[in-house]
């Protein structure tokens, strides 16, 4: 597999959460297609965009939260060709037009039934035009795009195609790139990671978002330890992305919650213990891809909660980092994810910061099992024969859990 086209695909960045980005994108490029302004713009989104757009806050919307707040936003600033930024440029003129549209109904939602996890289909219409464009299984994946029924663009479903040709990942494989490939080709893309994660932590840490949890995870606490640290700091990115903050996130697996978890335990990992910029940069190469892989079963959205998974792996990376033995990193992963796996994924809030936290917490403790001889047996509960077949069982799992996903929706719409 070529892995480092795999982490330039998957490593980007993002402004916002990438499911309401991902929505304005598509009224992006939806309006771009036509020769004026709509007049009305209808969303049709799959169960997950609703729970992931329903009760984040979209950056440089005046603190706004909601589909339509996020679909006609996007329409009004335009510029598709920024995909994940779109709505970086966004005015107070654009704010006080959004409102004034918000207002007068001019977006409608509708939930598509029967469709992938993630699916969005926006249709913009004036008086006498119609364009509608599609995203699916990919937040920047545009399928369809048409106009008064003439189809502009359309394309098979590439990613699925491209997943199922491919040959699968493995934990070795993962392992030995990591260790000894070359990995000049996606550095860019890594040192991106760093800067821009990082940015957005201290700024959690410095100032007041959402519920807090990064800056609570240090409270009285005069010389907190380097577990505690990672914590906060993985925490304090998504107290502020979660509630809009204007700074972006360089993603993994489609979502900035799990950027943030996977790099900033590693990174401050690195800091504190003085590792070099190699060492740094190929623990999160290996981090990132691993957290790829585990997801590959469970998918990009579900009712598995993804900072779960990128939170094991974060910490299995902080044991690479450290130069411990491959079966310590791979007890670590399996101890973790045997534990975690069950925490459910209620949509983006700014309760994410906390599930982070706890499964960096959960995972410390795996890693302690792993150096202590003490983790967990094969036939234990999920554990399987190998590393590998247990990633297996958990996206099996994941996969089990969609009618736990319609329950959870049916619940967060009565509210």
């Amino acid at each position: 597999m070529d892995y480092i086209s795999l982490l330039q695909k998957e490593m980007r960045p993002a402004f916002g959460c990438t499911e309401p980005i991902a929505l304005a994108y598509a009224a992006a490029k939806a309006a771009s297609v036509l020769d004026e302004f709509p007049n009305h713009i209808h969303a049709r989104c799959s169960a997950n965009i609703i729970k992931n757009v329903k009760s984040v806050v979209i950056p440089n919307s005046g603190g706004r939260k909601g589909l339509a707040a996020a679909t006609v936003l996007g329409a009004i600033v335009g510029h598709p060709e920024r995909e994940l930024e779109v709505l970086e440029s966004a005015t107070d003129e654009d704010r006080k037009w959004l409102g004034t549209l918000l207002d007068a109904n001019f977006c409608t939602v509708e939930l598509a039934e029967g469709v992938d996890n993630l699916y969005i289909e926006i249709t913009a219409t004036t008086d006498e035009h119609t364009a509608v464009v599609r995203i699916e299984n990919a937040h920047t994946n545009i399928t369809y795009v048409s106009v008064d029924g003439d189809v502009i663009s359309e394309a098979v479903n590439e990613i699925k195609q491209a997943e199922s040709s491919t040959c699968p990942m493995t934990f070795d494989s993962i392992y030995d790139f990591a260790k000894t490939g070359d990995i000049s080709g996606i550095l860019p893309s890594i040192k991106q990671q760093v800067e821009y994660n990082t940015a957005i932590s201290n700024e959690g840490l410095s100032n007041d978002y959402g519920a807090n949890i990064g800056r609570l995870l240090l409270l009285d606490d005069e010389n907190p330890s380097l577990e505690t640290k990672c914590k906060a700091r993985a925490a304090a990115g998504s107290d502020a992305r979660m509630s809009g903050c204007p700074l972006p996130v360089v993603i993994c697996s489609g979502s900035g919650n799990q950027g943030l978890t996977v790099s900033m335990p590693i990174i401050t990992t690195a800091e504190e213990l003085g590792k070099t910029d190699e060492e740094l940069y190929r623990a999160l190469v290996f981090a990132n891809l691993l957290t790829l892989y585990v997801k590959s079963g469970i998918g990009k959205l579900s009712a598995y909660c993804g900072v779960v998974s990128a939170g094991i792996v974060s910490v299995a990376g902080i044991a690479f980092l450290k130069g411990d033995s491959k079966d310590i990193i791979e007890d670590t992963l399996v101890n973790g994810l045997v534990s975690l796996s069950g925490i459910v994924c209620d949509g983006a809030k700014p309760s994410c910061a906390g599930k982070i936290a706890i499964s960096l917490d959960g995972a410390f403790m795996g890693y302690k099992q792993a150096r202590l001889n003490k983790s967990y047996q094969k036939g234990d509960g999920l554990v399987a024969h190998s590393v590998d077949d247990t990633i297996k069982s958990i996206g099996v799992v994941a996969q089990g859990m969609k009618e736990t996903d319609v329950v959870i929706l049916n619940e967060m719409l009565k509210h």
